[in-house]
């Protein structure tokens, strides 16, 4: 069993102000909100970046993506549009190396975004 925050928070070790949860995923609110919502979508078992990810991971990651426009219309923002970011590596920022999707939207949103 994994240590990492998010791992933490699945297990229930952390609060988290959780959108969506189902038996694989859980999204729940960003601490550090980059706009007005800010959701963040992750698988429950552990797969630290995009770049661990092998074929056995290919049903959950499809699941993930199938959850993030229901996370989308939660928040309100299915219609007017949102982001959604993965981050991999230290280069691209990747701090909690548990693979995560961000959701992002609730206003206009630059671009290019780096």
């Amino acid at each position: 069993m994994e240590d990492c925050i998010f791992c933490r928070i699945v297990r229930g070790e952390i609060p988290s102000d959780k959108v969506y949860e189902d038996d694989r995923v859980l999204a729940f609110r960003d601490i550090n909100p980059q706009a007005p919502q800010h959701v963040l979508v992750i698988p429950k078992r552990h797969i630290a970046s995009l770049n661990d990810a092998g074929a056995e991971d290919a049903e959950i990651l499809g699941h993930l993506q199938l959850v993030i426009p229901e996370v989308a219309r939660r928040l309100g923002i299915a219609g007017s549009g949102y982001r959604v970011v993965v981050n991999t590596g230290p280069d691209a920022q990747q701090t909690v190396f548990h693979i995560h999707y961000h959701v992002l939207g609730g206003r206009q949103l630059q671009w290019p975004p780096g």
